[in-house]
């Protein structure tokens, strides 16, 4: 015991000993930062002067210098912004001595006029005289624009700017200027930064603008005159620190297809502006975010970024959410529920509903209400289920996500407005207006992420942009995917609505964009434009929210079209006939670049010999194989196998080779060994559902996108 406290006590002044040798040594090291400062100050010397008499005399102060500003980069690696360093060229007349500066002058005067061409050879070379001999004058810039850095390379070899001869006087001052390769292309969503300050104001350079920027320096200039300021020595100089790079979701290819198809719908109807963003169903990456909009010249650019901002009524799109509260209240085989929707206009309380199908759709059925769009349908399906108890209805709505913002890592998203009973905008009609997409507002990219909530098995998925901050390669911050831990419906009501999302491109009202390579699911929307307070028939705001392929969606889209005119019949200007022929033109090259989704697309059964029934340590599948009375396992030398039926009571074994790839085949597996095998590769894990692993966020292979979160989906 004696022992144990003798130990104690030691340690504790062994402890107490340490701190003050550090404590001494800190005391020792601020002494020697004072002594120095006091040593530059007044004893160090600059141009035979110390720097406090040569500050007093010249005009000296500390000035901050401009980190360079961190990278943006694609999905891929390619590069979508970076500071680029350019030069002012400029000329200090009093350095050299007399004899150098009249024997270069006339030389230095030549060059300029062949190089820069802003003035004549008398006037350079007076100028430069003039400056030398004044009282008052000796720094001037030689030329008002800058250069870029072949150019100053050039330079360098002139007189005055040689180092290597004698002379001197020649200065560079830098500047960064943002450089975006694929400009125009997805400008608003990249951003930009303001020229005075570098700071980022719009898109992802100003939503992460604290990252990129980095940290500014210090360094002591002389300001002369013109306000121009001359770096005086490095003795007091704090280097900038890099800004970090950010690395975002977008593919400049699905870019490219989105801008193409949506150009090309927008100039074909004259249409004021339009958006398509396509995102990835399982992790809400978003691949493209296109926004164009009609100049004065009839050209579309990107001024305004709509996916985020742009909140209108979403028209009949929003019928998704009314159709799943519906289903979830009812628990209805749509099929078989009718309702009688006349001959296309009926009256409520004094107000006239009507559908734009000329002569109506008469009886039917909850399904076809849905597909063929029919405004009278919903209202007398809410009428019969939910005008007794609109709080439910409501209640849905905030079960479904639709009445909060997306939290997508972005400035400027604006809120969904989805009024309830409290407002003060409430009214008789309010159920039946809302039913169908109106008095509400919503962005695109709200929209979007309910259509992708149902495409991914009715997980809400927040969409994301930016996926990781990097520090020279290092990566400092990664964002993974978020997934609701519920999905938002139940699975019959999953089940109901996606066949009648996939019947609006079979039979209904956008059958045109139908396609036998592949399925598509989705919704048209087509709401009047609410100018002045008023609904304005023949202004539309159109719309498709949709994904494919459907029997296994990878991506999800929606495309808005806004004010398409100049057709000689209204119905040529519907959502059916406008918003969605872009998704399917974006769609079928997606289809045709992206080869996984073909092998999805074509795989709509799931035979015997398809269906991975086990996959797991050999030694967990022995037993399993024993117990159920199954072909025997023989495989003894790998660890683990997969499993699937080829015939009753006959099991086929194959081996699952973990190592030999980034990215392992993880379908059939229990969750405690998909976890196992993908920590101990080093990658981070989210998951939905519980049971079997049945898809996979990275496809197996080669981990060419470089992530390591991966999102696996259980059943």
């Amino acid at each position: 015991m004696k022992s144990d406290i003798d130990s104690g006590q030691n340690n504790k002044k062994a402890l107490i000993t340490r701190a003050r040798i550090v404590a001494v040594v800190l005391f020792v090291f601020a002494v020697m930062v004072f002594f120095k400062l006091l040593h530059v100050q007044y004893y160090a010397s600059h141009k035979g002067k110390t720097w406090s008499e040569y500050a007093v005399k010249n005009d000296l102060k500390l000035d901050t210098i401009r980190a360079m500003r961190g990278s943006i980069f694609s999905n891929d690696g390619s590069l979508l912004a970076t500071s680029l360093p350019y030069y002012y060229v400029g000329f200090d007349t009093k350095v050299a001595d007399s004899a150098y500066f009249y024997n270069n002058v006339d030389q230095l005067a030549s060059l300029l006029v062949k190089n820069f061409g802003e003035n004549t050879f008398d006037g350079y070379k007076n100028k430069l005289i003039r400056y030398r001999i004044s009282k008052n004058k000796r720094y001037l810039r030689l030329k008002n624009k800058e250069i870029g850095y072949l150019e100053r390379e050039k330079v360098k070899e002139w007189p005055f700017f040689n180092k290597e001869k004698k002379g001197g006087g020649g200065k560079f001052e830098m500047i960064y200027k943002r450089y975006k390769p694929f400009s125009p292309m997805a400008d608003r969503t990249i951003g930009g930064t303001d020229p005075k300050s570098g700071r980022g104001y719009i898109g992802v350079e100003a939503s992460f603008d604290k990252d990129l920027e980095g940290k500014e320096g210090v360094n002591l200039v002389e300001q002369v005159e013109g306000g121009i300021k001359i770096p005086v020595g490095d003795a007091l100089n704090i280097q900038p620190e890099t800004g970090k790079d950010i690395y975002t979701t977008l593919d400049m290819n699905f870019q490219d297809m989105a801008e193409i198809a949506l150009r090309r719908k927008l100039t074909e109807a004259n249409a004021e502006f339009g958006c398509v963003v396509i995102m990835e169903v399982a992790t809400g990456e978003i691949r493209a975010m296109a926004n164009l909009t009609k100049r004065a010249d009839n050209k579309y650019e990107e001024v305004f970024n709509y996916a985020l901002a742009g909140s209108t009524d979403p028209g009949s799109t929003f019928k998704l959410p009314t159709m799943m509260a519906l289903l979830e209240e009812t628990k209805m085989n749509p099929n078989q529920v009718t309702v009688n929707t006349g001959t296309g206009s009926v009256r409520f309380r004094g107000l006239s509903i009507n559908d734009s199908k000329r002569g109506g759709h008469g009886v039917l059925t909850a399904a076809q209400v849905f597909e063929k769009s029919s405004n009278i349908g919903v209202h007398l399906l809410m009428q019969r289920y939910f005008f007794s108890k609109p709080d439910t209805y409501l209640n849905y709505l905030k079960q479904f996500h639709v009445t909060e913002s997306t939290g997508i890592h972005m400035k400027g998203e604006n809120p969904p407005y989805i009024k309830d009973r409290s407002s003060k905008q409430w009214n008789n009609y309010s159920l039946t207006f809302m039913s169908y997409g109106y008095e509400m507002r919503m962005t695109p990219l709200q929209t979007l992420a309910l259509y992708n909530a149902v495409a991914n098995d009715g997980y809400w998925v927040r969409p994301m942009v930016v996926k990781e901050v990097r520090s020279a390669e290092k990566v400092e911050d990664r964002i993974p995917p978020y997934v609701s831990e519920k999905p938002i419906c139940s699975p019959e009501t999953l089940r109901k609505i996606k066949a009648m999302l996939e019947g609006v491109v079979e039979h209904g009202s956008a059958r045109n964009i139908r396609t036998d390579l592949y399925k598509i699911a989705g919704k048209t929307g087509t709401a009047q434009k609410l100018i002045n307070g008023i609904h304005t028939a023949g202004k539309y705001y159109t719309s498709f929210a949709g994904y494919f392929p459907a029997n296994k969606p990878k991506y999800s889209c929606i495309v808005i079209i806004d004010t398409p005119r100049g057709a000689k019949e209204n119905y040529q200007l519907y959502a059916g006939s406008v918003a969605a022929p872009v998704f399917k033109e974006v769609a079928d090259r997606i289809y045709a670049y992206d080869v996984s989704i073909q092998k999805m697309a074509k795989d709509t059964t799931h035979g015997e010999e398809k269906q991975v029934k086990w996959a797991g340590r050999t030694s967990d599948l022995k037993v399993i194989s024993k117990y159920l009375n199954l072909t025997p396992v023989t495989e003894e030398e790998t660890e683990y196998l997969s499993g699937s039926i080829v015939a009753k009571g006959k099991t086929n074994w194959k081996p699952r080779s973990i190592q030999t790839k980034d990215v392992p085949d993880l379908q059939g597996m229990p969750m405690r060994d998909a976890l196992f095998i993908l920590e101990n590769k080093g990658f981070k894990v989210t998951f939905k559902g519980s049971g079997k692993v049945v898809d996979q966020s990275l496809p197996p292979g080669t981990n060419k996108s470089g992530l390591k979160t991966i999102l696996l989906t259980l059943q």
